[in-house]
């Protein structure tokens, strides 16, 4: 168990260090973890909505601080090139989210070209209709996303290295919220970079140099 947490942990703060420098994608980061702690309660009542609001708020939301707001060039906090940042990223780097984007973006077409979606669900009658049917079909592409990373993670990692990274997926919109909850201030303050990154846990923080 120790060794579990360990690993949750030190994933977390390679997350956290290599990849949000910026204080708009600490911000943004924090929008999309209010809203996915919104779905995780909505989910329980309507998970079509939950998975509307998850897909269409909270990852783009979060992918937009990736895409367009975090530093491509060489990280001097951290001495590593971002082609060792992307090699090395245990979860969806930037490839990889690319796919999953392309996936999420043009899976309605499947209703568009069945309705039914080969027989599994009634064809809508409404606009309303087909965006919960949309909001159903997005939600087994988040799960399939998050199983199909933690899987083969088992085979070239481990297991540990899988169920951590799935733990450590699920959790961050508690940790998110936690950790740029003043990014915001800062960024209003001034300034689109970060002055330190602050640590998970036991580990202390990095001073960007001035």
């Amino acid at each position: 168990m120790t060794s579990f947490l360990d690993t949750v942990r030190a994933q977390r703060w390679d997350d956290h260090r290599y990849y949000h420098h910026s204080l708009v994608n600490q911000s943004l980061h924090l929008l999309s973890a209010i809203t996915f702690l919104c779905a995780y309660v909505l989910m329980f009542k309507d998970p079509a909505l939950a998975a509307l609001i998850g897909w269409l708020v909270a990852m783009t939301s979060r992918q937009t601080g990736h895409f367009f707001f975090e530093p491509r060039d060489y990280d001097i906090v951290n001495q590593a090139t971002d082609a060792y940042k992307e090699a090395v990223k245990v979860g969806y780097n930037i490839r990889r989210k690319i796919m999953l984007m392309s996936i999420w973006a043009l899976s309605p077409l499947i209703l568009l070209a069945d309705p039914t979606m080969f027989g599994l669900v009634v064809a809508p009658r409404t606009w309303m209709q087909f965006a919960r049917h949309v909001g159903y079909l997005w939600l087994v592409v988040g799960v399939s996303g998050l199983l199909f990373r933690t899987v083969q993670l088992f085979f070239i990692r481990d297991i540990v290295t899988g169920l951590a990274w799935m733990t450590k997926i699920l959790t961050d919109p508690f940790n998110d919220a936690r950790l740029y909850c003043r990014a915001p201030l800062q960024l209003v303050r001034g300034g689109l970079i970060a002055r330190t990154l602050a640590a998970d846990a036991e580990l202390e923080p990095v001073e960007f140099p001035q």
